[in-house]
């Protein structure tokens, strides 16, 4: 297994550099998200320690024009840092960041980029100019785009994803047996049907440009293995992050705004909550962590209503509700308790000797065992 990257791996003053920009570290799980510049942070990076990367930088897309979401009308604009500077100052920036990830990557490494037209020509040719071994160029298909509003062009229903090994020399991974497995004993194609986001994986808040789990489990299961250290320089709502958690990768994020790093945090604090409820309170098996598969076309992609699949014919047998209190500087259960009510259990973990501010979150389960 590849040894994850650590900063005490690091010396001297990029070091503690580096280190005033972590705001999420959870050495148990091998995630760590900075906040700041990605030109400044993937500089303060130890060369060739990065078995992956995945990218989804700004698509210089915010022109002020239009388009269609929900059915209404709305503005294409994402931010400032979504705005065009001209094809020269874009192009210069893509060359500035995929040379910083080149650096990084290990000799076998790979990297993935993501983009519209936008901007994905200006990456290809960067990755050409300095040298990156082209792969694949795969068209991730939308099954539902938003209607084009002015009638003047068709759907947009695509967006490019580009694979490029670090150079000539590379012997990248790919995992072409899992491939093949997840897509019914055929080569897999380089056009992939993918949904969007669903609503379940916004339910913390949503980034503009926020990719599907799906998409990043495939990219994860297709070059990476397990232990493998996976950086995403724009990490946005924190996808690439909790799609290596799921999948027993290590992970470093890159993120400019506070809001989506609150974002990211949220999102991977709640699967880590979640796996160790259940570890905690489940003996028999469940899927706590993705084992590799392709959740593009796989019904758990989405939670499924469980309470409709129970017999009508039941009797309850035991009811209990639990409060369960998460530790803010570890991100595990610190504290459980059974109480009717939140004041109560509250109390009732002051009482442990805890003080309020130990805790990140406060979870409630009210549980029903029926005998069918």
């Amino acid at each position: 297994m590849t040894k994850s990257f650590t900063l005490n791996e690091a010396k001297g003053p990029s070091s503690e550099e580096l280190r005033s920009h972590v705001v999420f570290d959870d050495p148990r799980h091998h995630i760590r998200l900075y906040q700041g510049d990605s030109l400044e942070l993937l500089a303060l990076l130890p060369e060739s320690s990065v078995d992956l990367i995945f990218a989804d930088p700004p698509y210089f897309l915010s022109n002020g024009g239009i388009t269609c979401h929900a059915g209404k009308m709305v503005s294409v604009n994402k931010g400032a840092w979504d705005k065009s500077q001209g094809p020269a100052t874009n192009h210069e920036f893509n060359r500035s960041w995929l040379a910083a990830c080149q650096r990084i990557l290990k000799p076998n490494g790979s990297l993935w980029v993501s983009g519209t037209a936008h901007v994905i020509h200006s990456v290809g040719f960067a990755m050409q100019q300095l040298g990156f071994k082209l792969l694949n160029d795969i068209s991730w298909v939308k099954p539902n785009p938003p209607p084009n509003l002015s009638c003047r062009y068709f759907t947009h229903a695509t967006e490019t994803i580009i694979w490029a090994a670090r150079d000539k020399k590379s012997r990248h991974t790919f995992n072409y047996k899992l491939m093949k497995e997840t897509n019914r004993g055929k080569q897999m194609k380089s056009v992939w049907e993918i949904k969007p986001p669903e609503t379940w994986e916004k339910r913390f808040g949503k980034h503009p440009t926020q990719k599907p789990l799906a998409l990043l489990e495939r990219i994860l299961l297709a070059s990476s293995h397990e232990g493998d250290l996976v950086l995403d320089p724009f990490s946005g709502s924190g996808t690439t992050l909790l799609a290596a958690f799921r999948l027993r990768r290590h992970a470093l994020g890159c993120e400019l705004s506070a809001e989506f790093v609150s974002l990211s945090v949220q999102r991977i604090c709640s699967e880590m909550v979640q796996i160790e409820l259940s570890v905690s309170c489940v003996q028999f098996s469940l899927d706590l962590v993705s084992d590799p598969m392709d959740r593009s076309k796989c019904a758990l992609s989405r939670p499924t209503n469980r309470a409709a699949q129970m017999p009508t014919q039941v009797q309850l047998v035991q009811q209990e509700r639990r409060f369960y209190f998460i530790g803010r500087s570890d991100s595990r259960v610190i504290f459980s308790v059974l109480a009717d009510s939140l004041d109560e259990a509250r109390q009732k973990f002051r009482a442990s000797g805890r003080s309020d501010s130990d805790a990140l979150f406060i979870i409630k389960t009210e549980t029903q065992i029926f005998l069918a």
